[in-house]
């Protein structure tokens, strides 16, 4: 962390982004983004400070309130104890200030010592998250998974190959003042090497890139598309691997976005015209009439589904204290009915792709493994499980099926 002298101001801000999370529920993404638009007298290096505290405030929700002391009640007071943890834990000179009498870096250190055995505390994780990862993974790879979701996620981005190479974007980027790497196993990814803001780039407005993990970039590459296919994205949201079939089949051929919530088709529509995509069609799935008109036509097809995110805790920390038991058991019922009703879009000979971004093998191979036995006309043809603690990116799942 750049800063250790901690300006009042900031830390004001912090406890300030804490409240709106941890009392009024709001999402961690959405508290900051409308913090430092509200605050444009921030310099880059407080901007930074503000965001990286709030989300390792939130990564470390369960931990610092057991070192606090707090009991899960996050009154004014009890934040301020929460932020002066957060501090002492990372090494921060502890100013001399009222709201931190009391605290003791002695007694915390203790504290941690003392829990040092129990690992949803350490990890800070719910314990019915722990009993489930430890089940279904076992123990030792549940752990090495878990020590990667606590870390930060490195920024990604994939180059709109529509518009630019990835080389040219680099050189781009680098007028601009920013440092990138090439990631040589993911085709039209480029790795941010210090933290910016991309989105007030040139090469934002002129869409030459988007913004996507390298796991997440692996998704619409697995489906082998081709231009003039006909391709459906069944659950597209607001289009990130559409677009990156776009790019994918060089604009020809016929993308079809589907998704239940029009809003987010509202945001890929807005996307696609900065990227220069003219080959996707929106369909809001509205009545049954959708997919009815699209059984047996499609070349490929994609069912990114709804899942756990567990893939992606280290990208959405606050997810994990929004998700409970009932929810997982809720969303593999919703798996099976996706994965049954939209593969009959893909036409003979044709080929589908199951996606999640979780880790978890019911909600993946499970889930495969049950619909070929009810499905006796698709083979499963290859399959394949990214992990965070071995590629240092999101986890994810995904198995390509053809219809025979």
């Amino acid at each position: 962390m750049e800063i250790k002298y901690l300006h009042r101001n900031l830390a004001e801000a912090v406890v300030g982004g804490w409240d709106e999370i941890f009392n009024k529920r709001y999402y961690a993404d959405k508290v900051i983004y409308h913090l430092l638009k509200s605050n444009k007298k921030w310099g880059a290096r407080d901007r930074r400070f503000i965001a990286a505290t709030i989300y390792e405030g939130v990564r470390w929700k369960r931990l610092y309130n057991e070192l606090a002391e707090i009991k899960h009640k996050f009154t004014p007071k009890n934040l301020w104890k929460f932020l002066g943890v957060y501090l002492i834990l990372n090494d921060f000179e502890l100013p001399d200030w009222e709201e931190f009498k009391g605290i003791s870096n002695k007694k915390i250190f203790n504290k941690y010592q003392k829990i040092s055995n129990n690992r949803s505390l350490i990890a800070s994780i719910p314990d019915w998250l722990d009993e489930l990862g430890s089940a279904e993974l076992g123990e030792a790879q549940w752990e090495r998974e878990l020590e990667a979701l606590n870390e930060q996620a490195p920024v990604v981005i994939r180059t709109n190959t529509l518009k630019i190479s990835r080389e040219d974007l680099q050189k781009q980027f680098l007028k601009e003042g920013i440092e990138t790497e090439i990631l040589k196993d993911y085709p039209d990814a480029l790795l941010l090497t210090n933290r910016a803001n991309v989105f007030r780039t040139y090469a934002f407005k002129k869409g030459l890139f988007e913004m996507q993990d390298a796991s997440s970039q692996m998704v619409a590459r697995y489906m082998n598309v081709k231009p003039g296919m006909r391709v459906v994205d069944t659950c597209a949201g607001a289009g990130g691997k559409t677009l990156h079939l776009a790019s994918l089949m060089e604009n020809k051929g016929q993308l079809i976005a589907l998704d239940i919530h029009k809003h987010k088709l509202e945001e890929l529509k807005k996307r696609a015209k900065r990227d220069g995509v003219h080959n996707v069609q929106i369909r809001p799935i509205n009545s049954t009439k959708i997919l009815k008109k699209l059984k047996n036509t499609a070349d490929r097809v994609l069912i990114d589904a709804p899942c756990s995110g567990l893939g992606v805790l280290r990208r959405n920390p606050d997810s994990k204290w929004k998700l409970n038991k009932d929810f997982i058991e809720n969303i593999k019922q919703t798996q099976k009915e996706i994965l049954d009703k939209y593969s009959n879009i893909v036409k003979d000979g044709g080929q589908l792709v199951y996606a999640t971004c979780s880790i978890l093998p019911s909600e993946n191979e499970q889930q495969v493994a049950h619909f070929l036995k009810n499905h006796k006309e698709f083979k499963l043809v290859s399959e394949q499980k990214v992990s965070p603690a071995n590629s240092g990116y999101d986890g994810f799942y995904m198995a390509l099926l053809e219809k025979k």
